[in-house]
């Protein structure tokens, strides 16, 4: 019809038509509507559906366009809020058993519980009572207002199914006089309304007189029936019929009535030359054109008895808005819509929805809301991993790896934490990362601080032994001042350990390296120096031997300034290139900052370290070699030994120290500083030591020297 109209542009004002396409204006130009498009009930229901933070929902449409047009906007809506559809069918237009069985067990099946009812009440009555019959409950039916508030839901096999539905109506309005309007209809005053008759005859249970009947067949009808006198009045009566309270698409047709009545008055009030036709022309108000009248109605704009505006956008759709109804059981055993909140649409989020959630009767399963979701929800410190094949709704929870966190429910995805934080235990958030470094508060600085002072006395008493016996053979036997030397870096073999504990800092990180490179060089020095000087020593004793221009103080301190120099020269290379500098890792170790000194250039740290390889490597072989000398030139024994230990210590210090990680890195490296320092130690002035303190008279030049003679003979 609407269609047929617009051809001649005769106005069509519907109270009741709200399929969204009738707001085409290329198809349908003159027609407009007092009641709300679909497209907005969409909207509001979308809106319902959010406000209970419901994701997972079902939804029953008519197979027409009423039906099928609204859910399909529904279905965008509810896909734009993150709402998953559970389930969608269809509402046949004409009976079909097997449609209704299928979607009864469809409902039956569905983890939902929550679902739309996109339908007119006639075409639903059959599928709900299916539905009602099999005693299904605690699913909460949302309504649109097809059937918001139809009585005819209000049976006895209803009640248990539909209790606590929650629908959306057009407003509901008040007209003035109507109800004295209604009392005063009567079949004698409005003979030629042949409907006020049959009326009267439903409302009163009579039967109006045929006057073509005979007087014996009027007799008999009045024993088998009560007829109308006229007299009855309306007053009497309580039907709802006369329940002015709830006015909905009436109160729709009313407001249309008065967009025409506004409209005329409108063209009758216009004055010639300020009209909005051609040359400012009026319509003539006794013979109009009906595209006159429709440009009159598209520009009413009034307020109506219950101080609504009414108007028509550029659509032919008025403001939309709805009450939003809660079907509750009254004491007579029927459904009473209770107005709960209302929806309009264009306001602000937030604003565009009202809903008084105290006042809402839910089904017998449920005390208050339920909550229909497909999963549950994923708290914090957990992430969302959406199944395979299923809607987004319906996913797995996955703890947070351990670097991240998530501190939201049903979070898509977890978050990584600022660098210089941890995520904490539940992973719901991030936390300060502790901070690491070997400090000389924790018992292992401690032992290791506590070790390398003790390690310090011990050479430095050594120290003060030598140079207290410094006149006797063994002290002199043994090249007195390479002794002090190799004593005093001894010292500060064991002290350099100190720097190595504590807050790293830029000037800490690059003397540790440095010291412990050079002290350790010029030691190995000190021990080479020692051992060739025995072997030079042994030698020249041979006559004719080359190597007496060797014999002296020269050589030695040659070969221990020229191999420390080496050394230096690899660390001030060091510290031009790239020098040790202290950094934060923070991603070495789980939770924790690690405060440690980074070594610049690996390549010159490995070429410091090799190169005291080298020299003890050259010391070990030289000493070894010299194993066998004469007694009284037997130091090489004990520096073989001490390079063995030097060898063995450093060399599995490479694979511990590769392995370990924050302050323990710095605590294997002391500790192979403190071993190889102790090893050189014990192995070279021990013997000495025992002979100076505990036999003295091993410590005489006759005992050396005899010693030596008896040796020789056995070697002969």
């Amino acid at each position: 019809m609407a269609q047929l109209l617009g051809v001649y542009k005769h106005t069509q004002i519907s109270y009741a038509s709200s399929v969204a396409d009738l707001s085409d204006k290329s198809r349908f130009p003159s027609f407009l509507r007092t009641t709300p498009s679909d497209e907005f009930q969409s909207l509001g229901i979308a809106r319902v559906i959010t406000f209970f933070s419901w994701t997972w929902v079902g939804i029953l449409a008519e197979d027409n366009d009423y039906g099928q047009i609204g859910t399909q906007m529904l279905k965008e809506e509810l896909v734009k809020a993150g709402v998953c559809i559970a389930f969608y069918e269809t509402i046949p237009l004409f009976y079909s058993p097997e449609k209704i069985q299928r979607i009864l067990e469809v409902v039956k099946k569905t983890t939902t519980r929550v679902i739309v009812v996109f339908s007119t009440a006639n075409n639903l009555y059959p599928v709900m009572l299916a539905i009602a019959k099999s005693e299904l409950s605690g699913k909460v039916w949302i309504a649109t207002d097809g059937w918001a508030d139809y009585a005819i839901f209000s049976k006895k096999e209803f009640l248990k199914t539909l209790k606590g539905t929650i629908a959306l109506s057009v407003p509901k309005g008040n007209i003035p006089r109507f109800k004295e309007y209604l009392y005063d209809l009567h079949p004698f005053k409005t003979t030629a309304d042949i409907f006020v008759g049959w009326f009267w005859e439903e409302a009163f249970g009579c039967r109006w007189v045929d006057p073509n009947i005979d007087v014996v067949t009027l007799q008999e009808q009045s024993k088998e029936m009560k007829f109308c006198t006229g007299r009855e009045d309306l007053r009497t009566l309580d039907i709802q019929f006369f329940d002015m309270t709830s006015l909905r698409f009436v109160y729709n047709a009313y407001n249309a009535v008065y967009v025409v009545a506004y409209a005329l008055h409108a063209m009758h009030s216009c004055e010639p030359g300020k009209g909005p036709f051609f040359n400012g022309s009026c319509g003539n108000i006794k013979q109009f054109a009906p595209w006159q009248l429709l440009h009159y109605i598209q520009k009413v704009h009034f307020q109506n008895t219950m101080g609504r505006e009414i108007f028509f956008d550029q659509k032919g759709n008025p403001p939309a808005s709805y009450d939003i109804l809660n079907w509750h059981l009254s004491s007579s055993g029927s459904f009473s819509y209770i107005n709960i909140g209302h929806y309009v649409s264009g306001a602000a989020i937030g604003q565009d929805i009202k809903i008084n959630t105290s006042a809402i009767v839910w089904s017998e399963t449920y005390i208050q809301a339920p909550v229909s979701t497909c999963s549950e929800s994923c708290g914090p410190g957990f992430r969302k991993a959406i199944l395979d094949g299923q809607p987004a709704c319906c996913f797995d929870c996955v703890l947070c790896s351990e670097e991240e966190f998530s501190n939201k429910t049903d979070a898509t995805e977890c978050m990584k934490c600022p660098e210089d934080q941890w995520p904490t235990k539940r992973h719901d958030g991030c936390q300060k990362k502790s901070v690491e470094f070997l400090s000389y508060q924790e018992p292992l600085g401690m032992t290791l601080a506590v070790i390398s002072v003790l390690g310090t006395l011990v050479p430095a008493v050594i120290l003060v032994i030598f140079i207290c016996n410094h006149h006797t053979p063994v002290v002199k036997a043994n090249n007195s001042k390479l002794s002090y030397l190799l004593l005093l870096g001894l010292i500060l073999c064991f002290g350099c350990s100190l720097v190595f504990i504590g807050h790293p800092t830029k000037l800490t990180c690059m003397i540790r390296q440095m010291v412990f490179g050079i002290v350790f060089a010029i030691c190995i020095s000190c021990l080479l120096a020692k051992t060739m000087m025995v072997v030079i020593a042994f030698k020249a004793t041979k006559p004719n031997s080359n190597l007496r221009s060797w014999v002296g103080p020269r050589l030695p301190n040659v070969l221990v300034i020229s191999c420390s120099l080496v050394q230096i020269f690899i660390c001030v290379t060091w510290l031009i290139v790239a020098p040790p500098f202290s950094q934060r890792n923070m991603k070495s170790q789980i939770g924790k900052i690690i405060i440690e000194c980074n070594e610049g250039s690996l390549t010159t740290f490995w070429c410091m370290l090799g190169y005291l390889g080298f020299l003890a490597s050259i010391s070990f072989i030289v000493a070894f070699l010299a194993r066998k000398l004469p007694d009284s030139f037997n130091e090489a024994k004990f520096i073989t030994f001490s390079m063995l230990i030097f060898i063995a210590v450093w060399l599995s210090f490479i694979p511990a120290y590769l392995s370990t990680r924050g302050k323990y890195t710095v605590a294997v490296e002391i500790f192979a500083i403190l071993s190889s320092s102790a090893g050189l130690l014990g192995c070279i002035f021990f013997p000495k030591c025992y002979i100076i303190l505990i036999r003295p008279d091993m410590n005489t030049k006759e005992f050396l020297m005899g010693k030596t003679t008896g040796s020789l003979k056995k070697s002969k």
